[in-house]
Order: structure tokens, then sequence, then C-alpha cells
């Protein structure tokens, strides 16, 4: 019996059905850290809580923090949609470098949008050192489109997008809707640039920040997993660092057509010629995966 985990936007719940568990070697590895998507949490069962479970069954001893952005499970939902992700990142890295289980170093996982707030921390906090970076489902280049948030009937998704719509580079929106910070509107790339107060610093869109550059090469890998029928990120090559070509929004480009690249504004192209980046694909819709799937390409990453 397979198992499928379906998540919508990275962030609703997950449905976990029980399998035998692949147990591994036994062996110490390093911790894991875990960050969920839009409107999750990091303890809900059918969800994050059932990753941890699974990922602690398949490798004995592992010890995997789901991170907790605020004090109660239902801060952290809410400050998935509304508290500002350069505060949650700052957070994040005041947590880890006071865990001393990490110190010697840890590897991360990030659904959907975690995946990209995770790269922020590896760019940002080199202390504890993240090893492995994998993020599943993670808009590396933004979002232009916001289909299902995490359901078509949600009045908070229809009220994101009508904000979205009416004005994403506003400062009282991008300061206070988490979606709006990694908007990336490739018809007013000027107004990204000067305005997205999360993203564009990130992806180094104003300026390169040498320290950025740096602290990502530190990885020893980054790993992008692409769903090849995503219906919930738009455009969905952003899960593999592409993203639509400036100033229309029909064609997209490769990472490794992307300025970005070209010019190694963030250390990319160094980290490829390295072996550094894993692009990985699975068949399905956004964060849907078998439990086989996830044990055969992504816990080898985390032994």
């Amino acid at each position: 019996m397979t198992t499928l985990l379906s998540l919508f936007l990275g962030a609703g719940p997950l449905l976990l059905l029980a399998l035998n568990p692949v147990h591994g070697s036994g062996n110490a590895t390093l911790p894991l850290v875990l960050w969920h998507g839009m409107g999750d949490s990091c303890c809900n069962p059918l969800s994050m809580g059932s990753i941890k479970k699974m990922i602690e069954e398949t490798i004995p001893g592992i010890d995997v923090l789901s991170l907790m952005i605020g004090k109660t499970v239902s801060q952290d939902t809410e400050n998935s949609f509304f508290m500002d992700v350069n505060e949650q990142v700052s957070m994040v890295c005041s947590q880890l470098a006071q865990d001393p289980k990490l110190k010697d170093g840890y590897n991360a996982m990030g659904f959907s949008q975690g995946g990209q707030f995770l790269r922020a921390v590896a760019q940002r906090c080199p202390s504890p050192p993240m090893k492995t970076l994998i993020s599943v489902g993670g808009q590396q280049q933004g979002v232009y489109g916001l289909p299902k948030c995490p359901g078509e009937s949600s009045h908070i998704c229809d009220w994101i997008r009508k904000k979205l719509n009416s004005g994403a580079y506003t400062d009282i929106v991008q300061k206070h809707l988490v979606q709006a910070q990694y908007w990336h509107d490739p018809l007013n790339d000027d107004l990204y640039k000067k305005h997205s107060l999360f993203l564009a610093d990130i992806n180094q869109e104003r300026v390169v920040n040498e320290t950025y550059k740096k602290n990502l090469q530190l990885l020893d890998k980054f790993v992008m997993v692409k769903f090849l029928q995503d219906s919930v990120v738009d455009p969905a090559d952003t899960e593999w660092f592409g993203f639509l070509k400036t100033g229309q929004a029909k064609e997209t480009e490769t990472l490794q057509e992307s300025v970005l690249y070209k010019e190694d504004r963030l250390g990319l192209a160094a980290m490829d010629a390295a072996g550094k980046l894993d692009f990985l694909g699975t068949e399905g819709d956004h964060l849907q995966f078998t439990r086989e799937w996830f044990n055969a390409k992504l816990v080898p990453y985390l032994r």
C-alpha cells in the first residue's frame, strides 16, 4: 500500500497513512530541522507531526525539530500568513543558535514556503552550520499567482489574492502579508526589486551581499524538489530556481539561463560546478508524494 502525502500550497494538512517503517542502521546522524508551509503548523498530527514521526521511525535516533513560529500552534499557523518573514527568520536563527543539539551542524528540510525561508537561514545565520538543505516544493524565485491557498473557498485566501493584486509592493502589505514578501511580478520588475522586503534581498536582486553568497556555498548539498504536475505554485519552475522571463508572464527560464546564475550573484553556479546542487522531480501535484519515494530519494541525504 502506498502513502499519499498531500499538502495545499505548502501549508494545508498533509494526509499520512500508516506504513511499516524502513529502519536505518542506527548510526549517529545529524539533527534535522523542519519548516512547514503556509497555513500549516509545526505539530499538526495530519501533516508535519506525521512527517516528523515518519522520519524518526525511518532513521532511529535522529533528533527532529519541527519549527514553531510563535508560542502556540494557532500562532504558528497565523504567522505563516501574517508575520514579517525577516522576523521569522531572525527568530529561527536565534532558536537554532541556542539549541545545544545543533552546535555541530544540522540538516534542514522545508516544505513549500518553508524551503525558501530555510535558505534565508543558511544565508544569514551560518552558526550552527546547516549541512544539507532540502527544499520540497519551495518557491525559490517566488510566485506570480496564488491559485490554491489552501482551498478555493477560503476567505483568507480570497483576501490575500485581493491584496496581492491591488498592491503587493505597498509598505503595509509587504510588512504584514507573508505571501507578498515572495511575490515576484515580472511585469513590474523595478517595483519588485525596490520594494520586496524579503525575496529580492535573499536573491541578491539589488546588491550582491558577499556574506550571503559565502554562507550559502558552505552547504554540502542544496536539494530542490519540483512537483511535475504542480497546479498550486505558479510558475512551478520556481521550485528549481527558474522563473518567468522579465517583462512578460508566459515564458519561463531555467536557473542556468538566468542572470542570477550567469553572474553567479548567489554562488549557485559555483555550487552547481562543485556538484552541490541536486534537482529532483516527482510526479504529482504540489507536495504529493509517496512514503516510498520519500525514503528512496530524500532519506539518503539525512543519514
